[in-house]
């Protein structure tokens, strides 16, 4: 669904007209709601560049890191403030959000995105319709207390038994499951119809979907087993 971004190895295919971060490893990218130091540092040991999303450069100055770049229409962060000219890239236009800007214009084997997922129920129904636009995988989101991902058409996950296996479409979607409590074989997942929150798992979870646009929730713990069982993990 959304634009089709080619070869997913490499991460969307974009121009290299509008490419600001061009990376060949996971790129960090930091948003202006709250994220855990200890997120952040996890993200950062994998040794891709910090990218910051307007306001996000604002909780990395005050963690006392530079990003290697700050994109958005600068309308929460002053410009002017601690980071060199050459790291700031204003995309002033109005039809998408700061989330969105950065996305389009980078170029990784995965980003993950920490910041975006905060008290405000607008922007982060914004950043997940934003992110079933992009390839399945590609980025995750990474809360204080969920971790989040466009569902691949095939995964298996390690999880230990009992862990909170969410499924929310943004799309309709059929599929078939083993290692859950409740199989999704047969239901039609659809924005509006049936959902699957708050699953459980009760052995190693194998999902195969038919379609894109579903989301797979999991608690923050199992954020390193998601990473694992993602393509290119």
């Amino acid at each position: 669904m959304g634009q089709n971004y080619g070869d997913f190895p490499n991460g969307p295919t974009i121009p290299v007209s509008t490419a600001i971060v061009d990376a060949d490893r996971p790129v960090t990218l930091l948003g202006p709601a709250k994220a855990k130091r200890r997120d952040i540092k996890a993200a950062l040991a994998l040794g891709g560049p910090l990218v910051a999303a307007d306001g996000g450069a604002e909780r990395a100055l005050d963690l006392g890191l530079v990003p290697d770049a700050v994109i958005g229409d600068f309308d929460s962060f002053d410009p002017r403030a601690r980071v060199a000219e050459n790291r700031l890239h204003r995309v002033s236009e109005q039809d998408s959000t700061d989330f969105e800007k950065c996305l389009q214009r980078i170029k990784a084997p995965r980003v993950l995105a920490l910041g975006f997922l905060g008290r405000r129920i607008d922007h982060s129904l914004a950043v997940l319709s934003t992110l079933v636009s992009y390839p399945p995988g590609w980025c995750v989101l990474i809360g204080s207390h969920d971790v989040v991902v466009h569902c691949p058409p095939a995964m298996g996950l390690d999880l230990p038994r009992g862990t909170r296996v969410s499924l929310f479409p943004l799309a309709e979607v059929t599929g078939r499951s083993s290692g859950l409590q409740w199989p999704i074989d047969g239901i039609e997942f659809a924005p509006g119809g049936p959902v699957g929150t708050s699953n459980r798992a009760t052995a190693r979870v194998v999902l195969e979907l038919d379609a894109e646009g579903m989301l797979l929730i999991l608690p923050r713990d199992a954020v390193g087993a998601l990473l694992e069982a993602l393509p290119g993990g």
